[in-house]
């Protein structure tokens, strides 16, 4: 109807009582702007904020374009096990549970990894799964004990494949969340369609302490560089992963612009394949955008007998006291033993990249429900 001062209105003749709502809004002007009540209330965020329905548009974008790219490629989307009778595939401390009928252990899973590479055995050539997994550790803008991964893995394809193929699933999925491959880090308008900068860890290293390193140099040697350039180090590092602590401090926050640091030293790859020029370095890398690592992935090692020697070198730095290193699959040993095909593997973390798109400042930013402390109720 049409008021009399000319304001289009409703004229109620029934109501119908659908639902209660008990508790009024949030202030329509100002919003709910209190983040702790966002994250802990998304019902309510969802509610009045549009940014919180843009980001999530964003992501649901996002993971539809990456299966969509996947499938033009001929991959196939699979499902594994959540729980695990063995925590691999990544450097993590896992969420530990018991199967009261079994009577047995079992692990939330860390990483995706090693399930898919066994159906790279079977014959299953080009695979991918995006699915939630779990990690015993902090909390923080960039992290959380629960996220969302995609991992692909692709029969006959070694690193530098991969790396194409993660350009190429970025790329389209900004396309297809936000019409255009223009996005903004920290400030400065970036292209992602412009090729990546590829380059290797120990020369990002180098040039940052201003001396060549490298993993076939001695520890007290690696040791004394990091102390003179204020680095701490653990006594029980080798010479690899003292080179990565040189890379982290040093380097990291120098990559803005999508970079693809790759050559990572043996011993902080447990599942890479040794490079075929330096066999102190693997086939391996790291994007790096904004600072942050999105993607990591390699040309996957498929010889059982040096898997067995790496993973026995994880299981010892696990005694000696490194509680994220891993332990041995003899189940993971045994498909090897089939023969796995040179295999290009690939794993980018979806919560990331979805900070990245959508600009978001915090990991709670894109996941629907964050964790977050225990929040005591009033009686």
């Amino acid at each position: 109807m049409t008021t009399r001062k000319g304001e289009l209105s409703i004229k109620v003749t029934a109501v119908d009582l659908l639902s209660k709502a008990l508790r009024p809004l949030p202030d329509k002007f100002h919003g709910l702007t209190d983040i702790d009540t966002r994250y802990r209330q998304r019902y309510a965020d969802l509610i009045v904020n549009d940014e919180a329905r843009r980001v999530f548009e964003v992501r649901h974008a996002t993971i539809a374009s990456f299966r969509r790219t996947l499938r033009e490629r001929d991959y196939i989307e699979v499902e594994t096990p959540v729980l695990h009778i063995e925590a691999g595939g990544a450097h993590a401390r896992p969420f530990l549970t018991h199967h009261n009928t079994l009577d047995m252990p079992l692990f939330l899973r860390i990483a995706l990894e090693l399930h898919l590479k066994r159906l790279i055995v079977g014959g299953m050539e080009r695979v991918f799964e995006i699915g939630r997994v779990f990690r015993n550790e902090g909390i923080s803008t960039r992290h959380n004990p629960e996220f969302t991964m995609m991992e692909s893995y692709q029969a006959f394809a070694d690193h530098t494949d991969v790396m194409d193929l993660t350009e190429v699933l970025i790329r389209n999925a900004a396309n297809d969340a936000l019409g255009t491959t223009l996005v903004n880090i920290r400030g400065t308008e970036c292209d992602l369609a412009k090729p990546w900068r590829r380059v290797r860890m120990i020369d990002l290293a180098s040039e940052a302490v201003g001396e060549n390193v490298h993993p076939s140099q001695s520890v007290d040697s690696l040791r004394a560089i990091a102390k003179k350039n204020s680095i701490h180090v653990e006594a029980r590092w080798g010479s690899g992963r003292i080179i990565e602590e040189i890379f982290a401090e040093k380097s990291e926050s120098t990559l803005i612009e999508p970079t693809f640091v790759t050559g990572h030293p043996v011993e902080i790859s447990p599942l890479a394949r040794v490079d075929r020029d330096d066999p102190f370095l693997t086939e391996r890398f790291e994007l790096f955008v904004g600072t942050h690592e999105l993607a990591n992935g390699f040309s996957e090692l498929n010889d059982p007998i040096e898997q067995r020697e790496r993973f026995a070198e994880e299981a010892k730095s696990k005694l000696a006291g490194n509680l994220e290193a891993g332990t041995i699959d003899e189940d993971y040993l045994r498909a090897l033993e089939y023969g796995l095909p040179p295999t290009g593997g690939l794993g980018i973390g979806i919560d990331r990249l979805v900070m990245l798109l959508s600009g978001a400042t915090s990991i709670k930013d894109v996941i629907l429900f964050p964790t977050l402390r225990p929040e005591v109720f009033e009686q």
